[in-house]
């Protein structure tokens, strides 16, 4: 079923992609690019290598010990990780790269929506050279302050080392604030310090200045100081995908990389707003207008011209439909 239901979602989004996102081989890295590895269906984390120009990270959705290093240059997979040291993951989501130069894996996920009491971060270094190879991680247990719940985002600060997670719910989450520093011997605690919408993944900028939170249909960009969301945000033109699941800045914060689920999926390059965005400002300093369209890449999608209005809703109501199924299809497997 979930399998048939991926199909769907992919077959959605690929309808609404125009013709400018075909790839070409051995092409500038950061740029749009295929996932090609027939083992990453449920690629649902995404993260900028630091050490490795144009290597993206990734993970399935799955309980396998497993991160993947695609370049995206070509789409093909230049690394594969087995994690050694850790349990059996149960519902990986996220990753992220922190200033110590180590990836942090969010095993956050919880499709009962607070089944379980405690989830998993796992952290290991950015290995120096690419290949398939084990890594020894450490694991950290979390539980949040308020009660168990979903989540799908994790970040690490790029300054200050500390961890955050961004919890799903249909009416809107929480971003939960972790532990100056993990601890290994005893339980992190996590405590909400803002309220945020329906969030699939997230990510700082490699400055620390800006904060991204993606959802299925939209995103938005905030002001991040001290270690608080500032102002509003302004909206970021999200192109439409799948099952939309992830998202990070490009190593040197020139754009943001949007990834979905599914067979060859397709991970998209869109320029965030101009200067970052601040308090609500659109660039030019004009008010940003909820669900406006940020400046975008042309591997974005353009709004519609004239005549492709119809087309476009159509087929956004389609994607829509796809995404429901795929999301309550992967619900149903989780249950059995």
């Amino acid at each position: 079923m979930r399998s048939a239901l991926c199909a769907l979602g992919t077959a959605a989004a690929l309808v609404l992609l125009p013709a400018g996102h075909a790839r070409a081989e051995g092409q500038e890295p950061d740029r749009d690019f295929t996932v090609r590895d027939a083992r990453i269906t449920e690629s649902s984390g995404l993260a900028a290598s630091r050490a490795h120009p144009g290597i993206y990270w990734t993970h399935n959705d799955q309980d396998a010990p497993l991160i993947y290093g695609v370049d995206s240059r070509t789409g093909e997979t230049v690394a594969t990780l087995t994690m050694q040291g850790v349990g059996t993951p149960r519902d990986m989501e996220a990753i992220s790269v922190g200033p110590d130069g180590a990836l942090y894996v969010g095993d956050v996920g919880d499709n009962l929506d607070g089944s379980w009491d405690h989830v998993w971060i796992y952290r290991f270094p950015e290995p120096k050279v690419l290949g398939d190879q084990k890594v020894a991680a450490e694991q950290y247990v979390v539980k949040y302050a308020d009660g168990a719940r979903n989540a799908e985002a994790l970040m690490v600060h790029p300054k200050t080392g500390r961890v955050y997670i961004a919890s799903k719910n249909e009416d809107g989450g929480g971003l939960y604030a972790g532990p100056e520093r993990l601890s290994r011997s005893g339980t992190n605690v996590f405590r909400r310090v803002a309220e945020v919408p329906w969030v699939t993944d997230g990510a700082f900028s490699p400055d620390g200045e800006r904060l991204v939170l993606r959802g299925y249909f939209a995103a938005r960009e905030y002001a991040w100081k001290d270690g608080r969301i500032e102002g509003e945000g302004v909206s970021v033109g999200v192109p439409f995908q799948g099952q939309a699941e992830s998202v990070t800045y490009t190593a040197d914060g020139s754009a943001l990389m949007f990834g979905s689920e599914g067979k060859e999926s397709r991970v998209l390059r869109v320029d965030p707003p101009s200067g970052g965005g601040r308090d609500g400002q659109a660039p030019g300093g004009a008010p940003a207008s909820p669900g406006a369209p940020s400046s975008a890449s042309p591997s974005a999608s353009a709004a519609p011209g004239p005549g492709d209005q119809g087309d476009v809703t159509v087929g956004f109501l389609v994607l829509a439909g796809a995404t429901l199924l795929v999301v309550a299809g992967k619900r149903l497997v989780r249950r059995r």
